[in-house]
C-alpha cells in the first residue's frame, strides 16, 4: 500500500500574524509535510521566512538555498544559525506556494532534514528549493513559521503526516 497524507491541522490566519506554530504534533507518522500558501503584509525586497523546531533558538540550524529568477541562479549556504531558511512568503501581492517535508521527525537517533521547496509568483516571480539540517535527535513535536515581517492575513498553513505504506 502507498504511503499516505493525513491532515493533522490547517491554520488560516484571520489577522496579520509574526509567527504561526504547530505544537503537539503525534508521533505516529513517517514525516511531515507542511504546505502553505502565504505572503507579506508589506510589499517590496526583504522579509524572508524562517522555521524553528521545538522551541529551539540555540545556533543548531544549517541551510543551503539555491533559487532562480528566471535570469540568474543564486545559492546561499548558513551554518550555526537559530533557524531554518524556509522562505514561505511572498512580498509582491501574490500568495506563495510552499511544500516544506520534515523526514524522520520522530525519531531520537539521528539529526533531522529538511527540504524546502517555493514558488513565488508575480512580479518577483522565482522558485527556490532549500536543504535544511536541524542538528538534534530530538523528536519533533512542535514547528514555527517566523516572518520578518508580518504574515498576511488569509494565509493558509497545513501539516500533514506521512502514513507508513
Amino acid at each position: 500500500m502507498p504511503a499516505t497524507f493525513q491532515p493533522i491541522e490547517t491554520k488560516t490566519l484571520a489577522n496579520d500574524a509574526a509567527s504561526v506554530t504547530f505544537s503537539n504534533i503525534p508521533q505516529t507518522f513517517t514525516d511531515l509535510i507542511l504546505i502553505a500558501s502565504a505572503q507579506r503584509a508589506i510589499t517590496g525586497s526583504g522579509g524572508a521566512g524562517t522555521m524553528r523546531v521545538n522551541g529551539d533558538t540555540g545556533s543548531n540550524y544549517s541551510s543551503t538555498l539555491l533559487y532562480n529568477d528566471g535570469n540568474t541562479a543564486y545559492s546561499f549556504r548558513w551554518s550555526n544559525q537559530t533557524s531554518f531558511q524556509a522562505a514561505f512568503n511572498s512580498g509582491d501581492g501574490s500568495y506563495a506556494v510552499n511544500i516544506i517535508h520534515i523526514m524522520d521527525y520522530a525519531n531520537t537517533t539521528t539529526n533531522k532534514t529538511v527540504i524546502s521547496r517555493v514558488g513565488f509568483p508575480g512580479t518577483n516571480s522565482r522558485v527556490q528549493a532549500g536543504a535544511n539540517l536541524w542538528r538534534s535527535t530530538a523528536a519533533i513535536n512542535e514547528i514555527t513559521l517566523l516572518a520578518t515581517s508580518d504574515i498576511e492575513s488569509g494565509s493558509t498553513f497545513t501539516l500533514y503526516g506521512v502514513k507508513a505504506g
